[in-house]
């Protein structure tokens, strides 16, 4: 194939399933809204089955229920019959994916269910079929055509499967008030957990804290500068913040002077440096940073002293940056 046939093949492609999950909006209904509300209302978790590819489908559901504050748990449903029904408690509801809603496990699997009197929500892309009838709720998933060119591989049937699961979640999300801080609690890892919940006292316990005085000669800024590594320090005086001195500060200071051996601190320090309270997000020190196109920021504890230096390395190296 030529690129421009492959191309051509991507974007039908991309087409068929964009259509598809756009007619999703058309099958939405009362039935979904009570399924939605059946699960936020319950004692107990979400169970989510399915086969092939409707059971990949199933376990992807199940990650973003759980990320989102919906306890839930994949089940098999070729497993289900061998065993795994006892993953199912008395106040679970089950939610079971099957595009045809037809196949052999499916058959086999929702009778058992309905004996344990569950609720079973079907999500399915035929609602006459027997998971359809059988479904206390029926969430259609139908789709005119895979975008398979034999009408055969699960491509937009599972992308509408998936589409509905998300959609499921994020209703769910706004009927329990889930927010950012509940988010975090959720992902504490990696660099979106660390924007949610890495505070500036997160990273200005672990810096040291370089300081000056005044009156501190510019040798020993230098060494003070050199030896806490930061690029940067503050200068104190009866304990209040009253300058900053960067490298920047040091070199224009060479520059300008061949003698610097009698000036002080205060004679090149910056006054009124950008601060930010310790308590703070450190997703906030990106913005100042970035607003000021600086490098370091003072932190102050909630008495206004000093409490430390956040350094945009320490933002990149923590992934907020």
């Amino acid at each position: 194939m030529q690129a421009s046939n492959i191309l051509s093949v991507a974007r039908d492609t991309i087409s068929n399933e964009a259509k598809a999950v756009e007619k999703l909006q058309d099958y939405l209904n009362d039935e979904f809204a009570h399924a939605v509300q059946h699960i936020y209302n319950s004692k107990g978790r979400v169970i989510i089955t399915g086969i092939g590819k409707s059971a990949i489908i199933a376990t992807k559901i199940v990650a973003t229920l759980n990320s989102t504050g919906t306890p839930a748990i994949f089940m098999h449903a070729a497993d289900a019959i061998h065993g795994d029904l006892g993953t199912i408690l008395k106040d679970d509801t089950v939610i079971c994916i099957s595009k045809s809603g037809n196949t052999p496990e499916i058959k086999v699997l929702v009778p058992l269910i309905k004996n344990f009197k569950n609720t079973l929500i079907g999500i399915t892309g035929n609602k006459d079929s027997f998971l359809g009838k059988q479904s206390d709720y029926v969430l259609n998933a139908y789709i005119d055509k895979e975008a398979c060119p034999n009408n055969l591989a699960p491509t937009t049937s599972t992308t509408a499967q998936l589409v509905l699961g998300d959609a499921l979640a994020v209703c769910l999300l706004h009927l329990r008030g889930f927010s950012s801080k509940d988010f975090a609690k959720y992902h504490p890892g990696g660099a979106l957990g660390k924007k949610l919940y890495l505070r500036i006292s997160d990273i200005t316990s672990e810096n040291q804290k370089p300081q000056v005085t005044p009156n501190t000669s510019i040798n020993k800024v230098i060494i003070e500068i050199s030896e806490k590594m930061l690029g940067v320090t503050a200068v104190i005086e009866n304990e209040e913040i009253v300058g900053i001195i960067t490298d920047g500060d040091i070199r224009r200071m060479l520059t300008k002077n061949e003698d610097f051996s009698q000036l002080k601190a205060k004679d090149i320090m910056g006054a009124s440096p950008k601060t930010i309270d310790n308590h703070a997000m450190a997703v906030d020190a990106m913005d100042i940073l970035e607003e000021n196109g600086i490098s370091q920021l003072i932190a102050k504890d909630n008495k206004g002293k000093y409490a430390g230096i956040v350094h945009l390395h320490n933002l990149i190296k923590e992934g907020i940056i």
